[in-house]
């Protein structure tokens, strides 16, 4: 019984957790050089410009953050694969293997998706290079994203 109220517990939390991910998740963004022209339009505007590089980026089909979702699922199943393996040892030194492997599972899986969560997703190369050619073109100059 106790088992079962912390796994809930664990799926509870990582559900809360991909919620908050999701919500606050805004990705790499290009940090603009102070210039000449990043001062004459301001940050606002400039900020402005970003959004709509980036849009004109995805527009072409360069998307900001691929492939996030296979490297989500990869590390939930290493995690789980792992969490099993652990669990099972643990168990069968206790007494049950199976029921150790099922909580290790749970545990395993939690804990890769939580850490492929907070890792924060890099753009493509060919979506960068489009985003920092057009901020160039307005007059900005990228040194770097972040």
């Amino acid at each position: 019984m106790l088992y079962i109220i912390e796994f809930t517990m664990i799926l509870r939390l990582a559900f809360i957790l991909i919620v908050f991910n999701i919500l606050g998740c805004a990705g790499p963004r290009p940090i603009l050089y102070p210039n000449e022209h990043f001062y004459s339009v301001g940050k606002t505007l400039a900020d402005q410009d970003i959004v709509a590089c980036k849009l004109k980026a995805k527009e072409f089909g360069a998307n900001s953050g691929s492939g996030r979702a296979g490297r989500t699922a990869r590390s939930t199943a290493v995690g789980a694969g792992s969490g099993g393996a652990i669990g099972a040892v643990g168990g069968a030194i206790a007494g049950s293997a199976g029921r150790g492997a099922v909580i290790g599972a749970a545990t395993g899986a939690t804990a890769g998706l939580v850490r492929s969560l907070f890792r924060s997703p890099k753009p493509s190369g060919t979506h960068v290079r489009l985003v920092n050619r057009c901020l160039r073109d307005r007059g900005y100059e990228v040194i770097g994203w972040e």
